[in-house]
This record gives structure tokens, sequence and C-alpha cells, in this order.
């Protein structure tokens, strides 16, 4: 097996992987801006070009205080509501360093439901919070298996004083059909404002 080493003991330093290795490239298929927006939809380039496709959502700011930012799947109807299992755990901290914690949160998965998937609880809307974070999507177009998808997500969380949540989730949509959709949302009013980008991995 071929090792990877750098005499200044420096990234930079490396120009080519050994054979055997290989690089993938994120390739930007698309991008959308919330402004005021009940949804947000990626309805196109979720096919079967990619076997892994990457959700980076960035500065997703709610309208309205204490919501949840959530994401549902289209399997080949107009609704974003095929079935999923979940789990879903978070670890936070408030701003004046009490009640730190990590913890499984039951409340926040699901267990062959056709709701949405909650991707972090409780945001705040306060002029400078916000969420980011990123969801995989693996093999969406797939007829024979589940499909499987991962988010990390951190953000500015309604409370005296807020807190900070670092949220993890993960799960599968228990569908054999292809997903060709995917839908972003708040649990109550609209995406004040936020990017969201789609990649595929190649």
């Amino acid at each position: 097996m071929a090792i990877i080493t750098a005499n200044n003991q420096s990234m930079t330093a490396i120009t080519s992987l050994p054979s055997g290795v290989s690089a993938k490239s994120l390739i930007l298929l698309a991008t959308e801006t919330a402004s005021s927006s009940a949804t947000v939809s990626f309805t196109s380039d979720i096919d079967d070009t990619y076997k892994e496709y990457i959700f980076k959502y960035i500065d997703i700011h709610a309208a309205t205080d204490a919501v949840s930012f959530k994401v549902g799947f289209r399997d080949g109807s107009t609704a974003y509501d095929a079935t999923k299992t979940t789990t879903f755990f978070q670890g936070n901290h408030q701003e004046d360093g009490n009640n730190g914690a990590l913890g499984y949160v039951a409340g926040d998965d699901l267990a062959q439901s056709t709701a949405s998937q909650i991707l972090i609880p409780a945001l705040g809307n306060g002029n400078d919070e916000c969420i980011s974070g990123e969801m995989y999507l693996f093999s969406p177009s797939s007829t024979t298996y589940v499909k499987h998808f991962i988010s990390r997500a951190t953000g500015n969380v309604a409370g005296t004083p807020d807190y900070c949540y670092d949220v993890f989730c993960g799960g599968y949509c228990n569908v054999t059909a292809a997903i060709d959709g995917v839908q972003f949302a708040m649990s109550s009013g609209n995406i004040d404002a936020g990017t969201i980008k789609l990649y595929g991995i190649a």
C-alpha cells in the first residue's frame, strides 16, 4: 500500500496521489437562495449520474422564532413524503456556559413515517441567528435498495440565553422507488434567508 509523505511536514507539498487512491470532486449542480420562502425544493439533477449527493445549507435564517428546519424526500409522486426511519442526537450548550449536554432525542426521530425529518430544532430568528450544515444522500436512483441520508447542522437555537446546537441525524427512505426530489422547509413560517447548494460527488 502506498503511503503519502511530505518531507517538509506540509500537506501543500503533496502534488499527486499514489496509484490506487482516487480523488473525489464536488460538482456544483444547483444553488437555491431563500427569500421569505415557504420551501426550497430541488426537483432536478438528482438522478443516477452520481452515487452520492451533498446538500450544503448556509446561513439559513428562520422568519419565525423557535421553529425546526426540516427535509422531505419525493419518491416519484408530487409529495415529499417518502417513508423514513431515522435516528437523532445532539450536543448543546448555552451562551452563558450552562446546560451543556449530549444525547439521543427520541422525539425528533421517525419510525416508518411520511412526515418531514427535523434537521435542527427550535431555531432562533434574531437578526444575528442562523444555522449551517450539510446532508449526504446516497444512491437516490436505486430501485433495489433503501436510500440512506446523513445530516449534520449547527446553529443558534432559541432559549434564555440562546443555545448552540450541534445536531446529527441519519436514516433511510424505506422505499425502493427512486428519490427524485428533496425539499427543505421550516416547521412553521418561512425560510427568511439563506442558501442551499446541491453537489454531486464524482
